[in-house]
């Protein structure tokens, strides 16, 4: 076990660090609204792939490799959540809710739910997600373990693995953010945000098996 653990965790790093729409989505919550706003973004993504591995342990998520159709709706649903994610970007920078006040550090998170639930949706609907996890986690079980709690596991040294790359990203992001404190320049990076999504989300629809 202690051998499959390992060599997964060489192979699930590849995965986090890799540029996607889950390091975007915190990276741009923490510069909008802070590093508590950006861990519960965090702590979102995280959570959805708690739910993917779970399908993957009851052979659920074998529906996205083997049915067109369940690929397809998934697929198409993430491309207009992140497409929606931009426009509603875009929007914001040009109607000037982008300078609003920001959330003070060490205040609780208005809308934390709210935070935290965009997080979860944008790695939920990336079925990308879903068809790694399904290609994947499986190779790392031993035959001789029980799947449901060895893939809960595995899922949480991704998640322990996710949430140190978020607290980078968080700090990063945070550490930018007194330089991009100005109404220009706030406008400037949701405008640059918005399109990333819109990229991802043509992308996503665009994109073949």
């Amino acid at each position: 076990m202690l051998t499959a653990v390992l060599a997964f965790i060489a192979v699930a790093l590849v995965l986090t660090v890799s540029p996607g729409p889950d390091t975007v989505i915190v990276l741009r919550t923490t510069i909008a609204s802070g590093r508590g706003a950006g861990s519960l973004a965090g702590a979102g993504v995280i959570l959805g792939c708690y739910v993917w591995g779970i399908a993957t342990a009851l052979g659920l998520t074998a529906l996205l490799a083997t049915s067109d159709l369940a690929y397809t709706a998934v697929r198409i649903a993430g491309a207009v959540y992140l497409t929606w994610l931009g426009a509603r970007a875009l929007w914001k920078s040009r109607s000037g809710s982008a300078t609003r006040r920001e959330q003070p550090e060490g205040e609780p998170v208005t809308g934390a739910w709210k935070v935290m639930r965009t997080g979860f949706v944008t790695n939920l609907l990336n079925p990308k997600v879903g068809v790694i996890y399904m290609t994947l986690l499986p190779q790392f079980v031993p035959h001789d373990a029980a799947v449901l709690p060895t893939t809960l596991l595995l899922v949480t040294v991704h998640g322990l693995l996710g949430a140190a790359w978020f607290v980078l990203v968080v700090w990063a992001a945070h550490a930018l953010r007194g330089g991009l404190s100005r109404p220009s320049v706030r406008r400037l990076t949701e405008r640059l945000t918005g399109l990333v999504f819109i990229g991802f989300g043509i992308r996503l629809a665009a994109e073949a098996r």
